[in-house]
């Protein structure tokens, strides 16, 4: 994964982003009804249920607006929470509050499905060993707040982009030549250009697996799209050589028995791309 510097840019420039895109040259329905002088505060209202996510994140945000607002906190991110929980306050210029509003909201509401939704998974997981993963299935501009939001759920994050972790799938082996040449190109390459990344091999059939196991220096294997049985066989095959990874139309009626399958992880695109966001507001008072 990416340091925590990188990470902490890739939310600045997300926050500065969104800001852009949602203010613009301003906030005029604010500006034309309400002095600049004008002091409110609001609180951050659930209305629905779930794991909430984006606290740390919404402080950001308000604190990018404006630093002199603040924030009084009665719920963290992962909690669980019911309707009409208070998450927080928020004091100060009500025109701040106003301009931070829909983008804390966007947000929220959006990390907290994902970490909702990935909180289920962990729970269907519990007793397998397996862990959950996420992937590159995310919105685009938007996945460093998707992916802390899979962390705050309880999963845990795959490689952050193409540049983090080599991942030969299908169509790189295939336009390789063949998965063996693929894992050689790969190897010459890293080693050329003095790169320390983790080799991942996506295989599509046991006979796949087999001759990826011929060669040295894969960190795991990407058994995708098999059945229960070719699962366990391939795990079996794999032993110890290296880790294992399940993906590939897994859902919540699947994910258990695949977990049963002995595989480390289960990776999940629907994790971010399949959440119907929790329903919050920020209300006056």
């Amino acid at each position: 994964m990416i340091s925590e510097v990188q990470f902490q840019t890739e939310l600045q420039l997300l926050i500065s982003n969104a800001i852009r895109e949602d203010v613009g040259t301003g906030d005029y329905s604010s500006l034309a009804c309400i002095p600049e002088t004008a002091h409110g505060q609001a609180k951050l209202l659930v209305k629905d249920q779930g794991i909430i996510a984006g606290v740390a994140l919404a402080k950001m945000i308000f604190e990018y607006v404006d630093p002199k607002l603040k924030i009084k906190t009665y719920i963290e991110d992962g909690t669980h929470v019911e309707y009409g929980d208070v998450v927080f306050e928020v004091s100060g210029s009500s025109q701040s509050i106003l301009k931070s509003e829909r983008v804390v909201l966007n947000t929220m509401q959006r990390m907290s499905a994902i970490a909702t939704k990935t909180d289920q998974y962990v729970q269907l997981l519990e007793g397998t060993g397996a862990k959950i993963l996420d992937t590159r299935k995310t919105t685009p501009n938007f996945r460093a707040a998707e992916k802390w939001a899979v962390k705050i759920g309880g999963g845990e994050n795959h490689r952050f982009a193409l540049y983090d972790m080599v991942m030969l799938k299908d169509n790189h082996i295939d336009f390789a030549g063949g998965i063996t040449l693929a894992i050689k190109k790969t190897k010459e390459y890293l080693k050329a250009n003095n790169l320390d990344l983790k080799i991942i091999v996506e295989a599509r059939n046991l006979d796949e697996i087999r001759e990826i196991l011929l060669s040295d220096g894969v960190h795991r294997i990407l058994i995708d799209n098999f059945n229960y049985e070719d699962t366990k066989t391939a795990v079996n095959l794999i032993g110890k050589k290296c880790q294992t990874e399940s993906s590939g139309n897994i859902n919540e009626k699947t994910i258990r028995e695949y977990g049963l399958c002995g595989v480390n992880y289960i990776s999940s695109g629907a994790l971010t791309h399949s959440v119907y966001n929790m329903d919050l507001s920020l209300k006056a008072f």
